[in-house]
């Protein structure tokens, strides 16, 4: 019986899952809780990749999709992918950023290292920023950044298709 506790102690320090025992049973592991979420690893930006970001929080109807290529940490081609390019209006002379814009204007498409630094400096001036990473490399799959006190004001990046090289 007191081999059985000490098993358990270990068993627990070890895996941080729980244990039971009884004097006719072995030990039982218990998988961890499924509210530990797996993390994704650290990411550096390459040198060359490309991508495709969705803009819109409505994945049924975005704003605009663009195929980009970076080299050399800058966007060296980007074009609206599915849609037509819209005319731009009259708002078109205020400079909104690289990656904002009136509904249906074109954008300047950001490097995903960009667009992490548009999140961070958005958090940092009290905006709600979630950034979500891609579990397999770390890349950013998802920025959304809302600077109003509504749901509906929320701005969202989806980056899909993402290749290194």
């Amino acid at each position: 019986m007191r081999f059985e506790r000490v098993l358990c102690v270990v068993v627990v320090a070890g895996l941080a899952g729980g244990c039971t025992s009884s004097p006719d049973s072995e030990p039982v592991i218990q998988d961890p809780p499924p509210s530990v979420a797996a993390s994704a690893p650290a990411w550096t930006e390459p040198s060359a990749y490309s991508f495709v970001l969705t803009r819109g929080c409505d994945a049924a109807a975005p704003l605009g999709r663009y195929q980009a290529t970076v080299s050399g940490g800058k966007v060296t081609g980007s074009q609206r992918v599915g849609a037509s390019a819209a005319a731009p209006t009259a708002s078109a002379a205020v400079d909104l950023g690289p990656a904002t814009g009136q509904e249906g204007e074109e954008i300047e498409v950001p490097t995903l290292g960009e667009l992490v630094t548009m999140a961070e400096t958005a958090e940092e001036d009290g905006a709600e920023v979630a950034t979500e990473f891609d579990l397999t490399d770390g890349h950013p799959a998802k920025v959304t950044i809302n600077v109003t006190d509504t749901a509906a004001g929320a701005e969202c990046w989806i980056v899909s298709d993402y290749r290194k090289g």
